[in-house]
């Protein structure tokens, strides 16, 4: 009995041993797997999304060395009090609305300030969108209609063959892909654990083999088409995506900060979610966009690109919101008004005709209820008229 007790006693010293060793080892996996895991937590969300680089692996994307581009206050403006009851509702972060390119309302709440560097999730998408259209003025990519395994060879013999970029900017590649982020089991939070865990992204989109529909014959929202996206940008340009969106939009935008992106185990961007910047400077890009790509007299992304990329050209359902290449486009929106929209509230609307750009983050865990994402854009409707009204 002896003997079987000291070795019990050894084997379970060996196991304890090995245990620490291990969260030693890998100690930094592990703190990373658990920040994923109380990520969207009640008590730590907001603290969360202003402080990503904190838990996950990140690269700053370079603003350069110039100045910081002017972005004058306005006169004041008073939202309806309507705005005030949908702030503390959608649990609102950050509030910056522009209207002829400058601020007429800032605000910040919940203990966050102008300084923080909120989570995109994505509206990142729309960041990626605009590179797309750089690299086919630039001749990089020759064509939308390229399958994508013309830049991605990686994806070859997997569920993106036979898909082109227009596809995979439409969210049309038929790719079957869980987007569920309450269900621990979705593709979207083996993605969000391999990213964690200090995986790499392109082998989990390469290691896709189902798919729903052939490519272009219907739209799903599927996350990943937009990593794939980040692929063929990189395939194209021979250079990583965080490389090309300092020098081709960053420091012509002459950011308040130098944005970060959460990145993989091998540092390649984390395209589909992962940018990280201040409200104004979310606001700045939207701003670009409603001045057809140009920002202080440079054309920073083409004027074709921002037309084309704005509109409804998915094969949404019919009556549905639009999307276009990465941006969306609300229901009954004229051309001209469209929107980058990630999840738990992040936002840049645009309404061109009233010279409106509204920046919003959040941190509201009831995002995908009924009815939700309808009043936001109500909300930023009556914002964009009130100020208009009151210009």
């Amino acid at each position: 009995m002896r003997t079987i007790l000291k070795w019990t006693f050894r084997i379970v010293l060996a196991l304890v041993i090995a245990a620490v060793l291990f969260g030693i080892w890998k100690r930094e996996e592990i703190a990373r797997l658990m920040a994923v895991n109380s990520l969207f937590s009640e008590e730590k969300i907001v603290a969360n999304f202003s402080n990503m680089d904190a838990a996950f692996l990140h690269v700053e994307v370079p603003r350069g060395n110039g100045p910081t581009s002017e972005l004058p206050y306005g006169p004041e403006t008073a939202l309806p009090a309507e705005v005030d009851t949908w702030i503390k509702d959608r649990s609102v972060t950050a509030l910056v609305v522009l209207k002829d390119g400058q601020i007429v309302y800032e605000n910040y709440f919940q203990g966050t300030t102008a300084e923080d560097k909120r989570i995109s999730w994505s509206v990142a998408k729309s960041y990626l969108s605009a590179l797309v259209g750089i690299l086919l003025e630039e001749g990089k990519i020759e064509s939308l209609d390229d399958p994508v395994t013309k830049y991605a060879p990686a994806l070859k013999g997997g569920a993106y063959e036979g898909a082109t970029l227009r596809n995979v900017l439409n969210m049309a590649s038929g790719v079957t892909f869980d987007e569920d982020y309450l269900d621990q089991s979705s593709d979207i939070n083996r993605m969000g654990r391999v990213l964690a865990l200090g995986g790499e992204m392109d082998d989990f989109a390469a290691g896709l083999k189902d798919t729903f529909a052939e490519p272009g014959a219907g739209w799903q929202y599927v996350s990943i088409d937009t990593h794939v996206v980040g692929m063929v940008v990189r395939g194209a340009s021979g250079r990583s995506v965080t490389e090309l969106l300092s020098e081709k939009v960053i420091q012509p935008l002459g950011l308040e900060y130098a944005p970060y992106y959460l990145t993989d185990g091998v540092g390649t961007a984390f395209v589909l979610g992962g940018l990280n910047m201040t409200a104004r400077d979310y606001a700045r890009f939207g701003q670009m966009f409603l001045q057809n790509g140009v920002w202080q007299g440079q054309q920073v992304v083409p004027a074709d690109w921002v037309a084309a990329s704005t509109v409804p050209s998915a094969p949404t359902a019919e009556g549905a919101i639009g999307y276009g290449y990465q941006w969306w486009i609300p229901q009954g929106a004229p051309v001209g008004t469209y929107m980058a929209r990630g999840i738990y509230g992040q936002y840049i609307y645009i309404d061109t005709a009233r010279g409106v750009v509204i920046a919003t983050n959040a941190a509201d865990r009831q995002f995908r209820d009924a009815g939700v994402s309808e009043r936001n854009v109500d909300i930023f409707r009556l914002i964009a008229r009130s100020v208009a009204d009151g210009a």
